[in-house]
């Protein structure tokens, strides 16, 4: 193996982005299966599974060769994908979910990250990172969140991967319950009638995948109401990201007198500038469709790349608290979900 390995005829950067594509390839490929898509499970999250299966059997006897093209996919790639994924966004999105679906999507985003920062730093006593990191999967778009906020924190593989760990079980889990809660809150006795339930399950369901998965399952109406709220609490990652930039920026020094490093999300900032052209001057349909084909690619590489490199022994070193986090979060945006959507969908209607 080791001299196949010296004898490639890829260099070592190539073959790391080659390992990285073929994983992530199959991932879309996967995504693609019908049952899957049903349940929510999308070519990202199928990619960072493959990833970690590869990444804790045969990749530790390349990782030394391949380990530069792994880690392009992970960092660069990944800031690419957010840029572009701003194709699949405009202003014109909020137009559709009037003021109270916005106000009510920036009140869970912060609502839940600020009860991610509490619950995960203060009682749970998780390193900040983590904590920060479970709650930008929880409030905002799952594992792109988690993804985009890495490089600000510089977090490490290990806690980004439990981060995406509990968008997968709790989002999953979302999937089932809301059409269910759909039944129960149909019923007088449980008083729980909202205004719009699409704008309940936009704004409280981790992955844009789960949010249409679940919303499907109700009607067409709903999921087109659902998506839409999704997508406008997507659109609210840069913000989160230059805020978090200027807030949680880690130190750069031990010695208490040394200023804070800013680490500025500069693909933040390119993010912005692809919505706003996507709004104004928006591709041929056939164009677009190959950006967020792209896109999804450069998305899937980087979570392909960052299943590689992590490793089972370092998630299971993190124990239970993160999982408790995400459950204390997902109680949050279920139940407390529900009473912002009825209170501030009947002030704002």
């Amino acid at each position: 193996m080791r001299t196949a390995i010296q004898t490639s005829p890829l260099p070592p950067a190539a073959a790391g982005l080659a390992l990285s594509g073929a994983v992530a390839w199959a991932a879309m490929s996967l995504g693609n299966i019908g049952w899957l898509q049903n349940h929510g499970f999308s070519a990202l999250t199928v990619a960072i599974v493959l990833g970690i299966v590869i990444g804790n059997t045969v990749y530790p006897r390349l990782g030394a060769y391949c380990g530069e093209g792994v880690r392009f996919s992970k960092q660069t790639l990944l800031r690419a994908g957010i840029i572009l994924y701003g194709f699949r966004l405009t202003f014109q999105d909020i137009a559709h979910v009037g003021v109270a679906g916005v106000v009510i999507d920036a009140a869970m985003l912060l609502s839940t990250f600020g009860l991610a920062w509490l619950v995960g730093t203060k009682l749970l006593k998780l390193d900040r990172d983590a904590a920060l990191l479970i709650g930008a999967g929880s409030s905002i778009c799952g594992a792109a969140a988690v993804m985009a906020t890495e490089p600000v924190l510089r977090a490490r593989s290990e806690q980004v991967t439990v981060a995406v760990s509990t968008v997968v079980i709790f989002g999953s889990l979302a999937i089932f319950l809301y059409p269910l809660l759909y039944t129960l809150q149909a019923e007088p006795m449980w008083g729980m009638r909202l205004p719009d339930f699409g704008v309940y399950i936009g704004s409280t369901v981790h992955e844009v995948a789960q949010v249409l998965a679940a919303a499907r399952s109700i009607d067409q109406h709903t999921a087109d109401v659902a998506v839409i709220t999704k997508m406008v609490r997507v659109m609210m990652l840069a913000p989160f990201l230059l805020m978090l930039s200027m807030k949680a920026a880690p130190s750069v020094s031990a010695h208490p007198h040394q200023h804070r490093k800013l680490s500025i999300p500069w693909f933040a900032f390119a993010f912005i500038g692809v919505v706003v052209f996507n709004s104004f001057f928006p591709l041929p349909a056939a164009l677009n469709q190959l950006v967020l084909q792209a896109d999804t690619l450069m998305l899937a590489m980087a979570m392909a790349a960052l299943g590689l490199s992590t490793h089972l022994s370092a998630l299971r070193s993190a124990g239970i608290k993160p999982m408790i986090l995400g459950a204390v979060l997902f109680a949050w945006l279920v139940i407390g979900g529900a009473l912002v959507n009825g209170a501030l969908g009947r002030l704002l209607a």
